[in-house]
């Protein structure tokens, strides 16, 4: 079954920084888009970033904005989430998700991606 695999999830003070990958062996990388997504205590799953197929763009929610970056290396299969200036509000389990798509621009609607990983624990905390 195919299924990504996120890793890089931890324990960091606010003010630092994690970089989230995702594994995506088996998948042609290039087709699909890539989301990221995550899910804090209690609250329901939410878009964070996401990525175009092939060099599509980015996008960030506002609560991510210019403290994420999400890029991807398809020759690699691999994709990121560098974040930065952490806060405690961004403590949740981390997911990368796949959606087979044509489509240039990316969309954070979690109910629409196909793959899910199992998820990554950031904790931020001090």
């Amino acid at each position: 079954q195919l299924q990504p695999v996120e890793s890089g999830g931890g324990l960091v003070q606010p003010g630092g920084s994690l970089r989230l990958s995702c594994a995506t062996s088996g998948f042609t990388l290039n087709y699909y888009e890539i989301g990221w997504f995550r899910q804090a205590p209690g609250k329901e799953r939410e878009g964070v970033s996401c990525i175009g197929s092939s060099d599509g763009p980015s996008f960030y929610e506002d609560s991510v904005k210019d403290r994420f970056t999400v890029f991807r290396d398809n020759v690699k299969n691999m994709a990121y989430l560098q974040m930065n200036s952490l806060k405690p509000e961004d403590t949740g389990i981390y997911y990368c998700a796949l959606r087979y798509s044509s489509d240039f621009v990316c969309v954070t609607n979690r109910d629409l991606y196909d793959y899910w990983g199992q998820g990554t624990q950031v904790v931020v905390s001090s």
